[in-house]
């Protein structure tokens, strides 16, 4: 089938997981009005959740998790020699998401109250981008499969993909949502990265920010609104540190 005068070609596909809730994974794996459309856009070899097929002949690697143990380290290391492409999916891959909190602990202390004299294998928790080249982000979490089924499409044709360059503001007011900070919730929505067309704050959630932060996100002038809505810095900050995407930030 020719799209645009394309021929596009049928990749190779695999999606692994590490340590995370393999919320993502399931985003793209439960929408079964476009699954089978999915599904024939490429040629899944690797993908547990899904199928019991178990090749290493991939092209395109999908992760999804943070790595938080050494031999973690050593399986992501063979799949980012194996693809051609290494897609980090959803915000524990790119950020290190909600584990990313550990590392604020003392992990033998923590390790040893909880588990005794039979510990286990742990590590501070990095992004996959902190140990190996990743081609490409998709964050949230869950990841918006209709963002994702986007980018698909994108590197099925072999053209680039462009995140969108404003903060989930917008698609709040595209979905006439009243603002959760005149409601008095806090919410991240002017300094966060859009693309999901904001499901917490149409659901009445402030947003946490579980995409990272929107290009040349003004923290400064949003410290300064939420210091006039009555909300502290340190409130700002817990939220800001949730996912892990405004981390080195000031």
């Amino acid at each position: 089938m020719r799209y645009l005068g394309i021929t596009p070609k049928t990749p190779r596909l695999a999606v692994f997981d590490f340590t995370c809730c393999e919320g993502c994974e399931l985003q793209l794996a439960n929408k079964e009005e476009t699954l089978p459309a999915f599904l024939g856009a490429v040629d899944i070899v690797n993908f547990r959740e899904i199928s019991s097929d178990r090749r290493d002949d991939y092209e395109i690697a999908f992760v999804e998790g943070s790595i938080s143990r050494d031999d973690e380290v050593a399986r992501l290391q063979t799949i980012r020699k194996n693809a051609r492409l290494l897609v980090a999916l959803g915000s524990c891959a790119c950020f290190g998401g909600v584990n990313r909190m550990k590392n604020a602990y003392d992990l033998d202390q923590a390790n040893r109250e909880v588990y005794g004299d039979h510990p286990k294998p742990t590590r501070p928790v990095r992004a996959v981008r902190e140990l190996v080249a990743v081609d490409l982000q998709i964050p949230g979490c869950p990841v918006s499969k209709a963002e994702v089924e986007r980018i698909v499409q994108h590197l099925v044709l072999g053209l680039p993909y462009n995140f969108p360059a404003y903060p989930v503001c917008v698609e709040c007011k595209q979905r006439f949502n009243v603002c959760m900070w005149d409601k008095g919730q806090p919410c991240l929505g002017p300094i966060a990265l859009a693309g999901c067309d904001a499901p917490c704050p149409s659901a009445g959630l402030g947003c946490y920010g579980c995409r990272g932060p929107a290009p040349d996100a003004n923290l400064t002038e949003f410290f300064d609104m939420a210091r006039k809505h009555g909300v502290s810095d340190a409130d700002i900050q817990e939220r800001l540190h949730f996912f892990g995407g405004f981390e080195g930030l000031r």
